[in-house]
């Protein structure tokens, strides 16, 4: 695993159905639960569902923060990747998703911000299995029993990951030079003649400015369970489409807890917002080329969220190993870890091999070596 510390996993959220008493379970792609064993539909209620509201950063570090934003799980470690899994009361074991390893251990509590907005499936496991099995399938160094055992294989895991999100007001002072590239025209000797030679060079000035920028919606990975090069490659995320935190479209999936706290979260922000300060202040230098000397930033009204996005997750042991896909619920988009043949490999090599000694034969040919 590549896991670098605990993560919390919840129970499913459970929501009988009205007409047989039945687990009802959200429907992806829609706003109501359906009831797979007598196939009654109940709506979310959206009005009964309040806008996102943005939480106050220097309240939540001050831990100021309401006492209805704070809730308490119990939890269970895997014994093989450190994930903690959120048990109900009544529940006293269960599957580890990100590896497929029993969980039966309780480790005690788990106290934690609650989720302000969840982005809710739009595909079902049937078209995220569909998209995993695609993307196997053009992995053409992949082993084919891998391959096959996906396509049969145990079903996916519906997993809302979690993430940090924060807003900002940044003004920013800067100093640096503006270059400005001119031409001078040199004789330089080039077989034995002279010849005459464009040198391009760059005239600098010194330059003061000052740039600033709202940031919307920074978001931060909060979990420590997945490799951050898959989750990175899962964007991008259609935030604009964030409802506002509500069981119901839980039921039927699972919620990891956040293992990155909100200051590691807050400081990997602002190595975001950096990055796009330095771009906004290249672009008020001007010229052909920028140097920066000095940004000094002032940063105000932080505020943040804490959201779930999400994710289809498959856990393999093939040969031993465990191997991971991750699916973005939204869009389909696939990444994951894979082994590789060594047969596969080793003919590719083969084969370049080949074609390499038949494109020497004919340019032999050609020129008459043959």
């Amino acid at each position: 695993m590549d896991a670098e510390g605990p993560a919390t996993v919840s129970e499913e959220h459970r929501f009988p159905c009205t007409e047989c008493g039945a687990d009802m379970r959200f429907e992806p792609g829609g706003e109501s639960l359906v009831c797979d064993h007598c196939g009654a539909t109940e709506a979310i209620d959206g009005a009964a569902r309040s806008r996102i509201a943005e939480l106050d950063f220097e309240a939540a570090l001050e831990a100021r923060l309401p006492e209805q934003e704070i809730e308490e799980t119990r939890v269970s470690a895997c014994p093989n990747c450190g994930a903690q899994v959120e048990l109900g009361g009544a529940t006293h074991a269960a599957e580890c998703p990100f590896c497929a390893t029993p969980v039966v251990t309780d480790t005690g509590t788990h106290r934690h911000i609650k989720p302000r907005a969840v982005l809710p499936f739009a595909l079902d496991e049937r078209t995220a299995r569909a998209a995993m099995t695609d993307w196997l399938g053009s992995l053409w160094f992949a082993p084919n029993g891998l391959k096959q055992y996906a396509r049969k294989g145990r079903a996916m895991n519906g997993i809302y990951v979690p993430y940090w999100t924060f807003d900002a007001d940044t003004r920013s002072a800067y100093s640096g030079e503006r270059g400005t590239v001119y031409y001078t025209t040199v004789t330089v000797m080039r077989d034995g003649k002279r010849v005459k030679k464009r040198i391009a060079k760059v005239r600098w000035r010194r330059v003061t400015g000052r740039v600033a920028r709202f940031f919307d919606d920074v978001l931060v990975l909060a979990s420590r369970s997945l490799p951050r090069k898959y989750t990175d490659a899962l964007e991008p995320w259609d935030l604009a489409a964030l409802e506002p935190y509500s069981p119901e479209f839980l039921a039927g999936f699972r919620a990891e807890g956040y293992a990155v706290e909100l200051p590691e979260g807050y400081e990997e922000a602002r190595g975001k917002m950096a990055r796009v300060i330095e771009r906004d202040v290249r672009f008020d230098i001007g010229g052909d080329r920028q140097r920066i000397h000095h940004v000094d930033t002032e940063v105000s009204d932080v505020t943040f969220k804490h959201i779930l996005l999400p994710v289809w997750l498959a856990a393999y042991k093939y040969r031993g190993e465990t191997y991971r896909f991750v699916v973005n619920g939204r869009t389909g988009r696939v990444q994951g870890e894979r082994p590789y043949s060594a047969w596969k490999i080793a003919l590719a090599v083969l084969i370049g091999l080949a074609l390499a000694g038949i494109a020497g034969y004919f340019y032999g040919v050609e020129q008459g070596a043959f």
